[in-house]
């Protein structure tokens, strides 16, 4: 079988959270990511620290200066916290400064991408997927070319267990296999992860790629970073992209073969 068009680059950033972010990482975070030379910019969700209209706009500014492509997807914090605004239109602001579109499509040559959100406004944390989302699985990505890298973008990690499990979690393994989805890219947890799926009752394995927090200064025992997926005919590269005090630099360098 063959792939898609040799050196498809993905940049996966996540957990923004501008509002409650360190500015020099955030400046600095475009130019690494330019320099990578992305086929898509992904960003799984929580762009902003409380859904504020001024800290959508820091939002939109960071958004608009990330190269290539982009694909946003919601966040928990992408929702006012406690306010009539969650009510009658939680989310509103998101989709008038972040992102129109709450399940996001994009095709480009030898990629088919789709967002979906986890976070409705009536769960305060935690992640759920309906049926329908999960039908829509198959629909989007389901329906792409055979040999096109397929996408899903989330905010929180289908992989969770615990008190994180997602709900309707079965539901949605049984899509990605259908769907025979390549890569599942989310966030939420600060801390970058990277590792294949066992979906139940399928020999198919997509990759699980957490993104860490890029910008925020809520860090959760590592330090600030944002992901490159590399995918070739046969292998599929993740890369972590971390700061330090000289700037950003390589981390972690992992390699698994497609999943046929």
């Amino acid at each position: 079988m063959t792939a898609g068009p040799a050196g498809l680059v993905v940049a996966h950033l996540s957990d923004l959270h501008l509002g409650a972010h360190d500015p020099e990482a955030a400046e600095s975070v475009i130019a690494d990511v330019a320099a990578a030379r992305p086929t898509l910019t992904v960003v799984t969700g929580d762009c902003t620290m409380r859904a504020r209209t001024g800290e959508f706009r820091q939002a939109r500014g960071l958004l608009d200066r990330l190269p290539g492509r982009r694909l946003v997807v919601l966040g928990n914090h992408d929702v006012p916290l406690i306010s009539v605004q969650r009510l009658v239109a939680p989310y509103r602001r998101y989709r008038r400064l972040a992102e129109p579109d709450l399940e996001p499509v994009v095709r480009l040559p030898g990629l088919a991408a789709f967002g979906l959100p986890t976070a409705p406004a009536w769960r305060w944390k935690s992640g759920r997927v309906s049926r329908r989302q999960c039908d829509a699985v198959g629909t989007v990505l389901g329906a792409a070319p055979v040999d096109d890298i397929r996408l899903l973008a989330v905010h929180h990690p289908p992989s969770a267990t615990g008190l994180a499990t997602m709900v309707g979690r079965r539901h949605l393994l049984t899509a990605l296999a259908a769907a025979r989805v390549d890569l599942v890219l989310a966030g939420h947890t600060h801390v970058p992860a990277a590792g294949p799926v066992r979906l139940p009752g399928s020999a198919h394995r997509p990759i699980e790629v957490v993104a860490g927090t890029a910008t925020s200064r809520r860090l959760r025992g590592v330090g600030r970073s944002w992901t490159v997926i590399r995918v070739d005919a046969e292998l599929i590269t993740i890369e972590e992209r971390h700061q330090d005090a000289s700037g950003w630099c390589t981390g972690p360098v992992r390699r698994w073969e497609r999943s046929r």
